[in-house]
Parts: structure tokens; sequence; C-alpha cells
């Protein structure tokens, strides 16, 4: 924590969007769900303190609508005192349930999706307390990230963590809008899902690391993700 409060204060985040940390825990062999998608419980106590001490460290908390769908999250900083982090959901066709915990929140959750919006989907998520963000779509008809994070800036969030699943963290390394990442290390064998599946495994970075740290049976590392030379 005091590594990544460090690095934020040296170095803000670029003009026109959040500083965006990328925090998630995989397993040895970086698998970060079951091969059929099912989500595996691989923090240990310490390290899931840890992601919430982040989380209340970070204006706001951004998932895919996969993420939604498979684990169902509140997506709050339940475990630690201090301000929850607004709920950002990258989800483009509206497909997050009404009966979702997020729509629970303490903070009314913003859903990043592309218009037109379905209106039956937009009407009972407003109903159930969401908001919507309309993004523009990228070249590959996904959200376009770039814009999504200059919304953020737009409505005030300075900082901003990203939690997954596989194709946000991807997507997000790729277009290369990470300023930190945070990787927690679990000491199993899973077999399962990576952490990163996208269309193309180019223009992912190298990770210029500060600090490593034992959290309970897991390894914590962080540091500065740096790009190849274009």
């Amino acid at each position: 924590m005091e590594a990544l409060a460090e690095r934020r204060a040296t170095r803000p985040a670029p003009a026109g969007r959040p500083f965006v940390t990328m925090a998630y825990a995989q397993s040895l062999d970086g698998s970060i769900a079951a091969a059929d998608g099912r989500p595996l419980a691989l923090s240990s106590d310490d390290s899931l303190l840890l992601t919430h001490r982040l989380r209340a460290a970070h204006d706001g908390l951004l998932v895919g609508i996969g993420t939604i769908l498979a684990d169902n999250p509140r997506l709050t900083a339940r475990l630690v005192d201090g301000p929850q982090p607004q709920p950002v959901i990258v989800d483009t066709h509206l497909r997050t349930p009404p009966a979702a915990l997020v729509l629970h929140h303490p903070r009314r959750p913003w859903l990043a999706a592309a218009e037109p919006f379905p209106l039956e989907a937009q009407t009972a998520l407003q109903a159930a307390g969401a908001e919507m963000i309309a993004v523009t779509r990228a070249a590959d008809g996904r959200l376009d990230l770039a814009d999504l994070l200059h919304r953020l800036a737009v409505r005030s969030l300075s900082s901003l963590l990203v939690e997954g699943g596989s194709r946000i963290l991807h997507s997000f390394l790729q277009a290369n809008l990470v300023d930190w990442v945070i990787v927690t290390v679990a000491p199993r064998f899973v077999g399962g899902r990576p952490a990163l599946i996208g269309a193309s495994n180019g223009g992912l970075p190298d990770v210029r690391l500060a600090r490593w740290a034992p959290s309970g049976p897991d390894l914590v590392v962080w540091g500065e993700p740096t790009w190849p030379s274009p």
C-alpha cells in the first residue's frame, strides 16, 4: 500500500484519465478461474484484506460483465474502514441482471455500455439503481476503453482499480492503459482459465517490479508496466 501511494504521488495519471491500478489473484500456473469458468477462492484471508484496502484507496472499481455473471460480486470494501469505491461495470449489451448484488452497493453502479441501449434492460436496470454511461465502440466492436476512462475522469474519478475478468485485464494491458500492477500468487496449481485472454498476445508489457512480499500463504508482487518501444 505504501509503494502504491508513493507511486501515485510521484507520477500522476496521464491527462484526461484516472490513474489505473490492475490487481488480481492467480494460481502458480496463472489460472484465475476453473477451466469451465467457475470462480475460485484463490486469495487467503490476508490477501483478501489487502484487496479491500486497495478498493478503499481508489475512487472507482471496475470489472467486466463476465465477472458479474460468474461471481455476482458486491464490489465493496466492506472488510476495512474507509470510503466505498464507485463500481463500474463494462457491460456493452446491458446484460447485468437486475437482481445482481452490485445493485445493492452503497453507491449507484455505473454500467458502461454501447448506444443504443436495449430499452427493456435499461429500464429494468435503472429501476434497480444503475446508471448508464454511453461509451463509443472500438474497431473490434468492444467498448473503447480510452473513451471510457475519459468519461470516468469527467465524472471526477482520479483513480481506478481494475480487477478483471480475463478479457478486461488483457484489454487494459494491450491498450497501454495501466499504471500499476499488483498480482497475488496463491501456492496452488489449478489448470484453469488463464489470467489474460485476448484476441492477440501482441503489445503486452513487462513489469518493472517495485517490491514483493508474503501475504499469509500467498506472494504479492507489484510494479510498473513497461511497454516495448514502438
